[in-house]
């Protein structure tokens, strides 16, 4: 397997959906273009993708089975070392991604994979990440001339209050995760 084919923006969710309910190339194809709108999904990186994955050790393949009249297919699952790395990338993805990005995004969808106490730690340590990034406005100025950094002010408040929100209610038992 190529050293970078795993930090192929894809590979997040692909193995995410596959922890979720193991599937063959085309299945996991299909729900990622729903799931992932905002990504760029072609069925043949896909399919390279995981069989590099699987070659790299990290996916374990079925069978080949046919259903009906068509051809026959082979379904994934995450070996423990691909659930090891795709913790690793969620975690990656919530530390380091850029506030309200897509690898936020497509990182917090599988928090769940965390245990509650490292997921508490993640969540508060990003709020805590953004609140000294967070920039300040220099006095005097008309709003105008620093609209955008108005609005970027108030989309990083939504995602610390959201940040701090989720940990706090993961902390409570409110909100249970999957391990």
């Amino acid at each position: 397997m190529p050293l970078d084919a795993t930090r192929n923006n894809l590979v997040l969710p692909i193995l995410g959906l596959l922890v979720e309910q193991p599937a063959h190339a085309y299945e996991v194809t299909a729900r990622l273009e729903t799931r992932y709108p905002h990504l760029k999904i072609r069925r043949s990186s896909v399919v390279t993708l995981i069989k590099s994955l699987a070659d790299g050790g990290l996916l374990l393949s079925g069978t080949p089975e046919s259903v009906a009249n068509r051809p026959a297919r082979t379904t994934y699952r995450p070996t423990d070392a691909g659930i090891a790395l795709f913790r690793t990338r969620v975690r990656e993805g919530l530390t380091g991604s850029a506030p309200a990005s897509a690898e936020f995004l497509t990182a917090v969808a599988y928090l769940g994979i965390l245990p509650a106490a490292e997921a508490v730690a993640v969540l508060r340590a990003r709020a805590e990440r953004l609140r000294r990034e967070t920039p300040v406005i220099p006095p005097g100025l008309p709003e105008i001339q620093m609209i955008e950094v108005h609005y970027w002010l108030r989309v990083l408040a939504t995602e610390i209050a959201w940040l701090t929100e989720t940990a706090d209610r993961l902390a409570g038992g409110d909100l249970e995760v999957l391990v």
